[in-house]
């Protein structure tokens, strides 16, 4: 399933079963399910800027819990 931000993707693109859940789960998750992808894992507050890479997971946490869903590109 291709996501709208990368369309021409494959496997696994989104994750909204990891809201919520602490990221030791999400992280092995995300790798079980689409290994073609890098996870960077980012604590809510930070400063980042604004890209599309296809390439990647960015998993948002605040003590080390989901706090947005995992979506490839974003």
């Amino acid at each position: 399933m291709a996501s709208e931000h990368c369309p021409d993707n494959v496997g696994k693109q989104a994750w909204p079963e990891l809201l919520g859940a602490r990221v030791a789960v999400a992280v092995a998750k995300i790798r079980r399910e689409n290994p073609n992808v890098k996870i960077d894992v980012t604590e809510e507050g930070s400063i980042t800027l604004p890209a599309i890479f296809c390439d990647r997971v960015k998993v948002w946490v605040r003590r080390g819990i989901v706090t947005r869903v995992p979506v490839v590109g974003l």
